[in-house]
């Protein structure tokens, strides 16, 4: 049974903190409507519904279907650069795996395609949503920028190229093989790919 949380975030003065319990049931209850019944007839008055809160308290928190989706389905946005560096091959490696992983999920397979959709579409609002991932791009390009000091990596690698590639990659796969699974032999099949090239 869904909580009513609509009495504990009506409006109040200016600068009061937002109660994590509405964001909480906002973004379970995004997430689940978004594999019972996708992306494109998603509301967010489906959303407030669901989360026993108002309309209202959404848009005090996100301006959009698609920030508010992007936040249901990639929560945080960790690195798998956990590890020590000095192994680029192992780094690659356990970004293309946290990549399947995340990408793998049915709240992500479900919001994916709608959310390309309107990022494409407008500017400004892929900017704000991109955002999200400022951390994880600048632990990628730290890395590479270690990784050329180490000799590791040749000097033009662009590390963004290399995030597209890795994102690019597991998308397509899922796009054109939607029904196989991205076993761990594919992340070490496409970390060779990436490591090594395919030139002898």
């Amino acid at each position: 049974m869904k909580a009513d949380l609509s009495s504990v975030d009506k409006t109040g003065a200016a600068g009061r903190p937002r109660d994590p319990r509405i964001d909480a049931a906002i973004l379970q209850a995004t997430a689940e409507l978004l594999v019972e019944i996708g992306y494109a007839n998603l509301t967010l008055a489906a959303v407030a519904e669901r989360a026993g809160t108002t309309k209202t308290a959404l848009y005090r928190r996100w301006s959009s279907k698609a920030e508010l989706v992007h936040e249901a389905a990639f929560p945080a946005a960790a690195t798998a650069l956990l590890a020590p560096a000095g192994d680029i091959a192992a780094d690659v490696r356990a970004m293309l795996a946290s990549t399947r992983d995340v990408f793998t999920t049915p709240v992500v397979r479900a919001a994916l395609p709608g959310l390309i959709s309107d990022m494409s579409a407008d500017a400004a609002l892929n900017a704000r949503v991109m955002s999200r991932f400022a951390d994880l791009f600048a632990a990628v390009r730290d890395r590479l920028v270690e990784a050329v000091h180490c000799r590791e990596v040749h000097p033009d690698v662009d590390p963004d190229r290399l995030i597209e590639l890795i994102g690019g990659a597991t998308m397509m796969r899922l796009l054109l093989r939607p029904e196989d699974v991205l076993d761990d032999m594919w992340v070490d099949q496409a970390t060779a790919i990436l490591v090594h090239g395919v030139a002898i």
